[in-house]
This record gives structure tokens, sequence and C-alpha cells, in this order.
């Protein structure tokens, strides 16, 4: 069996709490004895009080939770998160903290029983699509929580809708009124390619619904209704899934002139996808990634660290006023090659 503290507490002849002052609150004790304490438990092996224990005895656990509504792997291949995950990082360094990653998995019971036992002392909740019960399990726990949208108590995001529409009117203004529409997992277990949809507001995710609003206003500003736009459907927030559902789109008549893609990452898949033909259909992206500069993509900018590092600077260190909690960061445009004027017939 493996030893315990009490067997370290007899073997020095002190009581259990002097052993567990020689770890937690060494301030306590002698140098000397300190000393006794740690060297007898080593001779026994004992490796010193269990951390979960000992967190839950203090009442915290030294750590955030990042909830991620998608697998693990993504927090470490797509490049928006992986600059968000450096924000969030940097504030937790700040403040003497740790970083818990939590995916949702895809089983309900399994997804709930995730958020219930992630041992952590607050949660940064990513890009979250309509999983209120999770919220509401986060709140059930007492735990506060930032996310990176509204509505919420504290969030901090951009305005999707306005930012979407900076790009589509960019390209509204350039002559294109063919335009196909590229987001991912518009709904759950689409398949890849066109999708009919009732509107926007129709879509899985917030994020989603936000720039695919913006896109269709400028686009009914020039009067381009819903019923008239294509939109395609990715399965993933991939450059191959981007590629996939862009493939064979400008093999008939009256192909579009411009593809407006929710992320860089599926605007890069579209360039792939359309091979020398980029040179005559305009593509955006959003976010504003580093391999966008590289490709020459016209995009939308946001600060990605800067989100991650605010949303833990907000979950650490709560401000007093509730309004100061809820945070619109700027966005821009940046316009690259990958837009033109529609070519002349």
């Amino acid at each position: 069996m493996r030893p315990t503290l009490q067997d370290v507490a007899t073997a020095v002849g002190v009581s259990r709490s002097t052993v567990s002052n020689a770890y937690c609150r060494p301030d306590q004790l002698s140098a000397a004895l300190r000393t006794r304490i740690l060297d007898t438990a080593r001779q026994l092996g004992y490796p010193g009080p269990n951390p979960t224990a000992r967190s839950l005895r203090r009442g915290f656990a030294g750590a955030i939770g990042v909830l991620f509504t998608s697998q693990l792997s993504y927090a470490f291949t797509d490049p928006f998160a992986v600059r968000f995950l450096a924000g969030v990082a940097a504030a937790a360094e700040r403040h003497g903290t740790s970083l818990l990653l939590v995916p949702l998995p895809t089983g309900a019971t399994q997804a709930r029983a995730a958020v219930e036992n992630a041992a952590v002392d607050g949660f940064c909740v990513y890009c979250a699509a309509d999983e209120d019960w999770a919220l509401d399990v986060i709140r059930g726990r007492g735990l506060p929580f930032v996310t990176t949208a509204p509505p919420a108590d504290r969030y901090v995001g951009i305005d999707e809708r306005a930012a979407a529409r900076s790009v589509a009117d960019h390209l509204v203004g350039l002559g294109h009124r063919r335009v196909a529409l590229l987001a991912d997992t518009v709904l759950p277990e689409a398949p890849p390619g066109p999708l009919r949809l009732a509107g926007a507001d129709a879509a899985r995710h917030p994020t989603t619904r936000g720039r695919l609003a913006g896109f269709a206003d400028a686009l009914a500003a020039v009067g381009v209704d819903w019923p008239d736009i294509t939109l395609l459907n990715a399965t993933g927030n991939s450059r191959a899934a981007g590629a996939g559902a862009v493939a064979g789109l400008f093999a008939g008549d009256d192909p579009p002139t411009a593809v407006l893609a929710a992320s860089d990452v599926l605007a890069l898949g579209a360039l792939d996808a359309l091979g020398e033909r980029a040179a005559t259909v305009s593509v955006t992206g959003f976010d504003d990634v580093a391999e966008a500069a590289a490709a020459g993509l016209t995009t939308v900018r946001q600060p990605a660290e800067e989100k991650g590092r605010i949303a833990a600077e907000l979950l650490l260190d709560p401000p007093a006023d509730d309004a100061a909690g809820q945070i619109l960061l700027p966005t821009e445009l940046v316009v690259r090659t990958s837009t033109r004027p529609v070519p002349r017939s």
C-alpha cells in the first residue's frame, strides 16, 4: 500500500496537521522540523498531499477552464484558436494560475459531465454554440464565466454582423451580385456543398448567424434577396472542408463571381479548390490569420490574442461595474489582392 500522511506523522512522532503544514504552511514549522518531516516522507515514499483534495479544502483549484464546443485538437490546429489561447495564457501567467482545456464530447451525458467535473475556478467559453445548458451547469456550480459573444453578464467579442457587412459591402462595391456564402457546420449533419436555409437566423452557431446576416444585409441593399444567394456548407472549419464545399460550384452556367467565407481557413480552402480560376473569382475571409496575408486574402481583422487576454482578465480580475465586463473589440477591413471588380463578359 502507498504510504499515507499518517504513516509519516507516526514515523516522525508528530500530528497529521504538523506533517500537512510541512507541505502547505511551512512558515508554521521550524526549518529543522520541516526538513526532518520531508526527509522521512522521501524515505517512506510518500509523495505529498493529493493536489485535488488539497484544492477542495482550500476552496479553489488554481486553474481556469477554456470550454471548447468542438474537439480538443481544434485548440492546436485552428490558427485563430491558437492565438486566442495565447492571449488567455498570457493573462493566466500574470495571475499565477493554470489552464484546463475542456472540449465538449458528442454525447449529451458525457458533455455535461465534462463541465460538471472540471476542476477549475471559472470558465472562458470559446465560440459557444447554442449550448445554453453548459452555461446553466456553470451557473449551478456557482462559478464565474466569460464568453466570446453576447448575451452574457461578461463577454468580450466583436460586432459580427457589422464586421461581416463591411467585407460584403466591399465586394458589392466592386460590382459583385452573384455571390456564394461559405460557412462551416451551418446545420448539424448537413453535407458539404450547396445548402438551402430559410434565412441567416436558421444557422446553428451564433457566430455563423451574425456573419451570414451581415453578408446578406449588404447584398439585400443592392437588390439581392436571400433566396437568390448561394449558401455553401463546409463540414468543419478547415482548409480541406472549405475546398470540399466549393468543389464543383463553378461547373454550371452563371457561376458566382465571388465567395464570401465566414473564416480565413475556409477562404484559403476555397482558393485551393478554385486553382487557376482564382484569378477571376474574388474570395474574402474573416479573422486575418497569418496565412491570410501570405495568400493576399481580403479579410476582416479581429484581435485574437487581445480577445483571449481580455476574456481571461475579466474572469480573473472582474470589474466592479457589470457594464465594464461587456466589451466589443474593434475590427478592420483589410483589402488585398484576392478581390477585384467583376470581370467583363
